[in-house]
């Protein structure tokens, strides 16, 4: 009965080691492709005018690792450019100030890449949330309502909307 147990208790003991040996990894190899796209764009970048795209792939991973400054410049760069993604850097750019907390320039930002790209559901969701944080209900509502009126499976959208009718 035993060594039953013990074999028991070792198997679940792998089983977890296993598990978070591979989120490790996991991690490891995603944190590798960001610093591989910092190596390659950066001083390419800081040698010549680079593509929108570049700047915001480039602005796009300084986000993940949570260098606000640098992703803004970045950012910021890809909008002046003619081939840029600029709803997505619109977004993008708003997501970094939301994230520092400066509500109204997140929200400038959101409504311009709607203007751009007026279906874009992860805009509509942002604006939707930085209305939110600045207690503007009847804005945040009328964004997740409309999000949902172009996405009816939006599980955020859904919760949110609900979360803020039981308030009001």
């Amino acid at each position: 009965m035993d060594s039953q147990l013990a074999i028991a208790y070792l198997s679940a003991l792998i089983i977890l080691l296993s598990v978070v040996a591979a989120l490790v990894i996991r991690q490891i190899i995603k944190n590798r492709r960001q610093e591989q796209i910092i190596a390659e764009l950066q001083p390419k970048l800081q040698k010549e005018r680079g593509t929108g795209t570049e700047h915001y792939q480039l602005g796009a991973v300084y986000l993940r690792k949570k260098l606000y400054a640098k992703a803004i410049a970045e950012l910021q760069k890809a909008i002046k450019e003619p081939d840029a993604p600029l709803p997505e850097a619109y977004n993008a750019l708003g997501y970094v100030y939301f994230c520092q907390e400066q509500y109204d320039l997140a929200i400038k930002h959101y409504r311009e890449a709607l203007e751009l790209q007026p279906q874009y559901i992860a805009a509509l969701n942002n604006l939707a949330h930085a209305y939110e944080k600045k207690r503007l209900i009847p804005q945040a509502i009328e964004m997740y309502e409309r999000t949902l009126s172009l996405d009816s499976k939006n599980d955020i959208a859904k919760r949110r909307l609900a979360s803020l009718k039981k308030r009001v």
